[in-house]
């Protein structure tokens, strides 16, 4: 591992030297925010020395990881367990040893997908720790400032996997912005989202923005937009940013229903 810079923001990672980045363009985009007390870094080596990281089984096949206490924006990722192969949905920014032994424990990684910028965090971290791809969208290469060899980007709509899985790009929230299809986490399907849906503490809502955290809203075309295409995905569970963010029952009707709003 190395030292290279991650903003104690966003949780990003980059090539550059300390200090030689005066603010994180991640943080400067409108969708998030330097803090009012300024801009700040730290490394790997310092996140290991303060923070550690929690896995929770959510079901057989399905477990979080999120770091404790919690760093940047309070990201979780997902590993799910499959026959041909595992795969890291969005990452955290700490990786350590014991996250590394509990991933080889139950095979290791066959892929990393990302949802969306701000959960790029170390992802070359991991991916050269278990010498596999991560996939992230072509629409949002201009936000991969640290780019490793095992970046591989992906067009179009939806991108298949393997055992079912597929990547589907939604848009909205970044142009990049896509979901992680899993057939076989539930009985009608499952979405795992990162925040390219919010849902809410109700579990009775989901929105989707063009920035949650300044409360900028996405024009009601794009809205609708999204709405049609999800349309056309059989789901009835879905997984989102925060580990508050499980809906286990009809959670098709509640995504739907909570788009239709903006019509």
């Amino acid at each position: 591992m190395n030292n290279n810079n991650i903003c104690t923001a966003c949780g990003t990672q980059f090539q550059t030297e300390k200090n030689s980045i005066e603010l994180c363009p991640i943080c400067t985009d409108e969708r998030q925010s330097v803090p009012e007390k300024g801009q700040s870094w730290t490394n790997l080596n310092e996140l290991q020395d303060t923070y550690g990281v929690i896995i929770k089984k959510l079901n057989e096949t399905l477990y979080e990881l999120k770091m404790a206490p919690s760093f940047a924006i309070g990201q979780r990722a997902l590993l799910v367990i499959t026959p041909g192969g595992n795969i890291l949905w969005d990452c955290i920014a700490l990786i350590n040893e014991p996250a590394i032994t509990f991933l080889k424990s139950k095979g290791g990684l066959k892929a990393i997908a990302i949802s969306h910028p701000h959960y790029y965090t170390t992802m070359n971290e991991w991916a050269s720790t278990f010498d596999c791809p991560v996939y992230i969208h072509y629409n949002d290469e201009k936000w991969i400032y640290n780019r490793g060899i095992h970046i591989e980007t992906w067009q179009g709509i939806e991108k298949e996997l393997w055992d079912g899985m597929r990547l589907i790009n939604i848009g909205g929230h970044f142009q990049g912005s896509s979901i992680l299809y899993v057939p076989f986490l539930s009985a009608g399907g499952t979405v795992l989202c990162g925040d390219t849906f919010a849902i809410s503490p109700s579990k009775k809502h989901i929105a989707i923005m063009y920035s949650y955290l300044n409360k900028i809203p996405l024009p009601v075309k794009e809205v609708q937009r999204i709405r049609k295409q999800m349309s056309g995905i059989a789901f009835d569970t879905i997984h989102g940013f925060w580990d508050f963010q499980n809906i286990y029952l009809d959670a098709k009707k509640i995504l739907d229903d909570s788009l239709a709003r903006y019509e």
